[in-house]
């Protein structure tokens, strides 16, 4: 069973940077697609970022396209997520998970604070 740990988030001003750690215990994380996905206070989990095992296709949302960057680390089992230009519409817990189904148990997520 997979386990995914989310760390990174914190308490930023508006046009801040955080770098989201997501790593993954077991052997096969290399193979799958990963995504990084939030949920703010009220509203559904969305998908932020996607990549795919080779990092070769990467997908944003238009919400974060050009300021945040997906990337991987599969000798780590490392997924992250670099985020510039935080907006206060961007705070939310941020969890990683695989991409398909069925998903892995979620994490615990991090949590994202953009003040204004």
């Amino acid at each position: 069973q997979v386990q995914l740990v989310e760390s990174g988030g914190g308490l930023v001003q508006t046009g801040g940077s955080l770098r989201l750690i997501c790593t993954a215990s077991g052997r096969t994380f290399s193979s799958y697609a990963m995504g990084w996905f939030r949920q703010a206070p009220g509203k559904e989990r969305e998908l932020v970022a996607q990549i795919t095992w080779n990092s070769d296709i990467i997908y944003y949302a238009d919400s974060v396209k050009g300021r945040f960057t997906i990337s991987r680390d599969n000798a780590k089992n490392t997924v992250y997520l670099q985020m510039n230009s935080l907006k206060p519409e961007d705070t939310a817990v941020y969890y990683c998970n695989r991409r398909g189904y069925p998903t892995w148990p979620w994490g615990q997520g991090t949590q994202v604070t953009v003040s204004s």
